[in-house]
């Protein structure tokens, strides 16, 4: 296929993606660029993929990549992707701006060419609830490209969901449509084990700052392999985020830990920085 062709192609399923469901005819992807990655301007802002490595120790390969957004304004200034989902929000665009970066993430995880391995994505919170409808289509871009349910990874900040009956039925969808679930940042604000132990998740993401304060704290070693055990009780995976140095990544492999992520083991960075390009 050509790059135009291609271009087309892309354009054309991005659109598709954001004319499911209401305001149809007043929203549009302005722009699209589609060179060694996919990227779109849509409400002013730039966006594009990034991808972190969630490196399996145990066989020194990664397990999967972590797809992280990056935005910029209309002056070539980085926005925060906290700042651009409150932005989508203030426009009333939340879901299709949330649809339209996972969409954008998954065209360039197929671009690495490495589809053996688990692609982690980030749901809004307010989104969680949506999955019969926001989901459905999502899932419509999956099956699309021949992308497994199962090979996606769904994280979800469980201490920024209050209701705790909405957070269950959501995962429970996810689950149901073949999605498996992490639980991230776990361990920073208000996280619980007995909430944990109810949601059951396949993966759970320490927050980075465990690994990091571990580093210097003697009592948070010693409570550390003891947190990683309870985890696992409840048969889960433990990844350990924000490894920065080779003493953080030693006390990772103390405590029994095989998954791992950070500065360490690779910075963010686009798709093909990591993997071959897809064939076009």
């Amino acid at each position: 296929m050509s790059s135009l062709h291609r271009l087309n192609a892309i354009q054309n399923e991005l659109r598709e993606v954001l004319r499911q469901g209401p305001q149809d005819n007043l929203l549009d992807v302005e722009e699209l660029e589609i060179a060694d990655d996919v990227r779109a301007r849509f409400i002013g802002l730039k966006l594009s993929s990034v991808f972190q490595p969630i490196i399996d120790l145990s066989r020194n390969q990664p397990l999967g990549y972590e797809a992280l957004l990056r935005a910029q304004n209309a002056k070539g200034q980085a926005v925060a992707p906290p700042e651009a989902f409150r932005q989508a929000e203030i426009a009333e665009r939340l879901v299709k701006f949330d649809r339209l970066s996972r969409t954008l993430h998954t065209l360039n995880y197929l671009n690495m060419g490495v589809r053996d391995q688990l692609l982690f994505l980030n749901v809004h919170p307010d989104l969680l609830v949506a999955v019969n409808s926001h989901g459905k289509v999502f899932e419509r871009v999956l099956h699309n490209h021949a992308v497994k349910t199962r090979d996606v990874v769904i994280e979800i900040n469980e201490s920024a969901v209050e209701e705790e009956e909405l957070l269950n039925q959501a995962i429970t969808n996810y689950r149901q449509r073949g999605y498996r679930v992490a639980i991230d940042d776990f361990g920073k604000a208000h996280s619980n084990l007995e909430r944990l132990w109810k949601l059951s998740p396949e993966f759970v993401k320490l927050d980075g700052s465990i690994i990091q304060q571990a580093e210097t704290d003697a009592r948070l070693q010693r409570i550390l392999p003891k947190l990683v055990e309870i985890i696992r009780d409840l048969d889960a995976e433990v990844i350990v985020e924000g490894v920065e140095t080779p003493a953080q990544l030693e006390l990772a492999k103390q405590v029994g830990v095989h998954l791992v992520q950070g500065y360490l083991l690779g910075r963010p960075a686009p798709a093909l920085s990591w993997g071959e390009p897809a064939a076009a």
